[in-house]
This record gives structure tokens, sequence and C-alpha cells, in this order.
């Protein structure tokens, strides 16, 4: 295990066969996951947000442009070949349960599954190329990326509150 390589996910979830393992079968695999008040279709919807910003933080991977607080419903009609976040273009989805986009070095799948009442948020990473610069990228990318799925989690527990309020 290298540091970066899990935060918050299960022995079960990185176990789990992912779309962004298929990409780059046998690279540095990173798991990461959180749980969410929230039902696994508003939340794969905000998974659709990240089309537009990144989400994490804002000032080094967004140039300093702060990510919508609020959804743009248009963004869940996806197509294969979609750009996201400027460099990662979409290589695979399913509606209500995952969102894969790659790189020429990494692939990403954000998943969602059913969690009580709520999701369980789970991204895997998939780096290509030699360990020597995955391990690094690794911790750079958890760092990242921890953001990134709890302020996607904040955003879909707030809509869902005000929803169920209103």
């Amino acid at each position: 295990m290298f540091p970066g390589e899990v935060w918050g996910a299960t022995a079960e979830e990185r176990a789990a066969k992912l779309p962004c393992d298929e990409i780059f079968p046998g690279g540095l695999a990173a798991d990461r996951a959180v749980s969410v008040d929230a039902p696994p279709a508003l939340m794969w919807a905000w998974l659709c947000q990240i089309r537009l910003a990144p989400y994490s933080y804002d000032y080094l991977d967004n140039f300093g442009k702060k990510s919508p607080p609020v959804r743009t419903p248009d963004l869940v009609d996806l197509e294969v070949g979609q750009k996201f976040m400027r460099l990662f273009t979409l290589a695979s989805f399913e509606r209500d349960d995952h969102v894969t986009i790659r790189s020429n070095r990494v692939a990403t799948t954000y998943a969602v599954r059913p969690e009580g009442a709520g999701t369980r948020l789970i991204a895997r990473a998939v780096f290509h190329g030699p360990n020597v610069i995955g391990r690094p990228l690794g911790l750079i990318d958890m760092i990242m990326m921890r953001k990134q799925l709890l302020n996607l989690k904040s955003h879909a527990e707030k809509e869902h509150a005000a929803i169920n309020a209103g």
C-alpha cells in the first residue's frame, strides 16, 4: 500500500471491479469513498456537474473560479467523448450508476451505490505508467479527490434537504 491509496473505501469496495479498471489494466489503483445522505439518482446528477468544474480546491484546479453551488439540470445529458473538468474525456457512463472519465495517464470511475436511505459515493483512479510517478500522484490525487467528494456530498445533501423541506 502507498500513501494516499485509500481514503474511506472498504475492503469490499476496493475489491469491486469498476469500468476504469478496464481502461488501464494492471495500473496503480487508488480508492476513495464517502457516505452521502441523499439518494443515488441525486448524487449521480451531482457527479455530472464535474463536466463544468472540479469541485475541489478551486484556487488550484479551477484557476480560482468557484465551482457552481447550484446544480445545472441538463448536465445529466451525457455522451461518450464529452469533456469533463477540461482535462478529461467521458469514457463511459450508466445513468444513476457511474461516470468514468479518462486522460492519457489516468482513468477515474465515480460510482454511486445505494446505502440505506442514502448513497455510497465511490471513486477509483487508475494511474497508467511507472509507479515512481503513480505513487506521488496518488497522494496528491487523494488530497484533491477527498475535497471533491466532500464538496459533492455537501451539495447533494443540501439539495436533498431542501427538496424534503419543500
